[in-house]
């Protein structure tokens, strides 16, 4: 169908709802009789809990029970786990200190979970929680990577307070080269840490139904099913089959509402300690600065080695990276496996050596965020090879394209465990290149400078990889569940079909490619296509959405699933067209015997499925199939991101001027939906180059803990993205396809970053304040003048 299927525009079918306020978020549910929760969070970094005294808190108007670690612990709740055991060099697993839900007897962050009040209200459980005394014998803190391990220690388990010491590649080979190259660049650099900030905070509603001995936990989760198996095997030690996980609309998650936090955990169990009253929970903005698991955080040396006429020889990258307080569910695997396997890049660099050093800090625990680990490798890269650039006097577009990967080079397998299965990246920069009118730019900063202001330009070659596979693979690397996904496609009688998917939307527009995909492939309407997710009570099991593996792994799924619909359709088109099955075609909705003008629709096969009793001989009645995918390869997104700059000296303000976007995301289902997509990922990467950053003070206080003091990008900080595509299809999934989701978020980082040091000829870290600007830009001046 061209107006519906793939390549098509279609604009989202979910948005009415959205855009009239139909939507339904977990805090728009209320369940009979629910009693609210609010969390005692500790107001210190690090301290001995000596006693919590709940006596007064009880006591007050509304209040139905207050619980501690302690109440935790008699039912034997166990700790929140981390699902991907990371192995050191030295052939250990990473330290795992224990995380409660509830501290017990000690809190390590400021925000750490000490105690819940529950209430008849909202309003009572916050009046009660300030009724809760607890003693803390303060501890010192230990807040940043310069100091992590260093005199204090925070878990007996990790000594130093490492967690892991890891590596990756050749150390040998790397050394052999650097030894031999003519030119050494060097860059130190930070990653700052970022706090998410989805539209929805984090909710859940815990509801125990002692009738049927089954839960019921509504949650903001990108996935249902992970959730469960945490809670159930791990944490609360439920039989799964008594456990139901809804998420139902969440407003935005970037990878913040993957993991199991200690909330939904405490409203599950409390559920039940007070016989079945349902608990809710709602996150305050305040509290999700506080609780939600941050992002990025590494401090980093990076090294490129190169020959006299700038052939890249070896790449040497050193890294720290803060963990926070305690792991969270997927932690360990992003400074790791999801960063230092993409230090390679678009470049056939010949040795990598990259060593990851992990440390506990008394700060929110760090895990996967927009992009996670492949923003912080491929801003690593991008940088350094800017400097390498100026270092070796050369085009910093042409000492890429020397270095690139070549089309014939593909599959390609680089020194840091990945094979890219095809790329051309040249392709992408000379697009880019002819988009922003390069050979241009230098009239544009002359003018630019007639004007007093400073103008610059720089370019981003980024590669991702998503769709996080295969399960084999990544088991063997110490992931704890299976990276498969799964669907199930469902015809009615009367010809509409219903799509089951264990993939879960929480923005991405799902509702509308997927049913675009099945119209595509069926032949069916697309208006008659319904797409459930979110529920475990109705979708088979499925590993959820995150890593831009939605359409590359569940879309791969649900066509799998199209494909067996189709296979036994042309058993029952054969018996009533009185044809062999191998003479039955199928293309448009239409079962055809080969050579002649028999025909039948796809619904008349769904009706004859299920009503008729004119089917053939042993084949079951329906038209309802199942498929599960296991990629055999991560998909490889790249492309080319330029941004131009412009700096005013006198107040420090740097203004996007220009952005062009070339990207590389082989067979494009929606073009609309991943412009969009690449749009919102951009806007996040500003936000992380120019304004946020996650900041505490040495007692270990969370400084920019609002929008007061944590600063969001906003329209006017951004410019109109210029979006354009190279394609080339991925060559190991069904569809062609490669991931969209985090490609600016991946991308935009360096290429401000680069446009802000050629602007004001000195490095400069992450965020480019107005301030930190100004005084680089004042410097530049000085320098000039003496």
């Amino acid at each position: 169908m061209p107006d519906s299927g793939f390549g098509a525009p279609v604009k989202r079918r979910e948005d009415f709802r959205f855009i009239t306020g139909r939507g339904r978020y977990v805090d728009d549910i209320d369940r009979p009789g629910q009693l609210y929760a609010f969390f005692v969070r500790s107001p210190v970094a690090h301290a001995t809990v000596a006693s919590i005294d709940i006596g007064e808190a009880q006591k007050a108007p509304g209040v139905v029970a207050v619980f501690t670690g302690e109440d935790m612990a008699a039912d034997n709740v166990g700790s929140l786990p981390c699902g991907w055991v990371v192995t050191d060099k030295n052939g250990d697993p990473h330290k795992a200190p224990p995380h409660w839900p509830l501290v017990r007897g000690r809190v390590r962050y400021v925000g750490d979970h000490v105690a819940v009040v529950i209430a008849e209200t909202l309003a009572q459980a916050r009046d009660a929680g300030e009724l809760v005394e607890v003693d803390y014998e303060e501890l010192a803190p230990v807040v940043d990577l310069g100091t992590a391990g260093k005199n204090v220690q925070l878990h007996d388990e990790a000594p130093g307070n490492l967690c892991f010491d890891w590596e990756l590649g050749d150390k040998a080979a790397v050394d052999e080269a650097f030894a031999k190259a003519a030119h050494v660049s060097k860059l130190d650099l930070v990653n700052n840490r970022l706090i998410p900030n989805a539209m929805e905070p984090r909710a859940a509603i815990g509801e125990y139904d002692p009738g049927s001995d089954n839960y019921t936990i509504y949650s903001t989760s990108q996935n249902p099913h992970l959730l469960r198996l945490i809670l159930c095997a791990f944490v609360l030690n439920l039989p799964e089959h008594k456990v139901r996980v809804v998420a139902p609309d969440v407003g935005g998650g970037f990878g913040s509402k993957i993991y199991a936090y200690a909330e939904e955990t405490v409203c599950t169990w409390a559920s039940k300690r007070l016989n079945g009253k349902p608990i809710k929970w709602t996150a305050e903005r305040s509290e999700s600065f506080l609780s939600d698991a941050h992002g990025r955080d590494h401090i980093t040396t990076a090294e490129l080695a190169m020959d006299s006429d700038g052939k890249f020889l070896a790449l040497r990258v050193d890294t720290q990276a803060n963990m926070g307080a305690y792991l969270s569910s997927f932690a360990t695997s992003i400074p790791t496996y999801l960063y230092a396997t993409l230090l390679a890049g678009q470049y056939a660099t010949p040795a990598i050596h990259c060593n990851v050093k992990a440390y506990f800090t008394t700060t929110a625990p760090v895990d996967a965020y927009r992009g996670a680990g492949r923003p912080e490798a491929t801003y690593v890269i991008e940088r350094l090879v800017e400097v390498a650039a100026r270092d070796m006097k050369m085009e910093p577009a042409e000492l890429r394209r020397k270095n690139f990967i070549q089309p014939d080079q593909f599959p390609y397998q680089t020194p840091v465990a990945l094979t890219y299965d095809i790329g051309n990246y040249e392709a992408s920069l000379d697009k880019a290149l002819e988009m922003v009118r390069y050979g241009d730019f230098a009239k544009r900063r002359s003018e630019s400078e007639s004007r007093g202001k400073l103008r610059g330009i720089g370019m981003s070659a980024y590669i991702e990889a998503c769709g996080i596979a295969p399960s084999a693979v990544v088991g063997s690397l110490g992931a704890g569940v299976g990276l498969w996904e799964s669907a199930q496609v469902r015809f009615n009688p009367t010809g509409s079909v219903t799509v089951l998917t264990g993939a879960h939307s929480h923005g991405q527009g799902h509702e509308t490619t997927f049913a675009q995909l099945v119209s595509e492939q069926l032949g069916v309407d697309y208006e008659q296509i319904e797409i459930v997710h979110g529920d475990t009570g109705q979708i088979p099991m499925g590993m959820g959405t995150y890593g831009s593996r939605s359409l590359a792994v569940g879309g791969s799924a649900i066509s799998k699933a199209c494909d067996k619909i189709i296979e036994k359709g042309k058993k029952i088109a054969a018996h009533l067209m009185e044809a062999s099955v191998d003479d039955v075609e199928f293309a448009n909705g239409q079962f055809t015997v080969a050579g002649t003008d028999k025909s039948k629709g796809i619904g008349e096969i769904a009706f004859t499925a299920y009503v008729p009793h004119n089917y053939p001989e042993g084949v079951e009645p329906g038209l309802d199939e199942t498929a599960f995918y296991d990629p055999l390869n991560f998909t490889y997104p790249s492309g080319v991101h330029i941004a131009e700059v412009e700096i005013d000296p006198d107040t420090g303000e740097t203004e996007i001027v220009d952005w062009v976007a070339v990207d590389d995301f082989g067979k494009v289902l929606n073009p609309m939906i991943v412009e969009g997509q690449v749009h919102g990922g951009i806007a996040q990467g500003v936000g992380q180059a120019l304004l946020e950053n996650a900041v505490y003070d040495d007692s270990g206080q969370l400084v920019t803990g609002s929008y007061m003091d944590y600063t969001m990008p906003r329209a006017d900080d951004l410019c109109e993205f210029r979006v354009g595509m190279t394609v080339s299809e991925c060559t190991h999934n069904p569809l062609g396809v490669k991931g969209c989701g985090e490609a600016g978020a991946i991308a935009a980082p360096a290429a401000v970053m680069n446009a802000i040091t050629d602007a004001l000829g000195v490095e400069i870290d992450m965020p480019a304040s107005r301030e930190k600007v100004w005084r680089h830009a004042q410097g530049r001046f000085k320098a000039a003048a003496e």
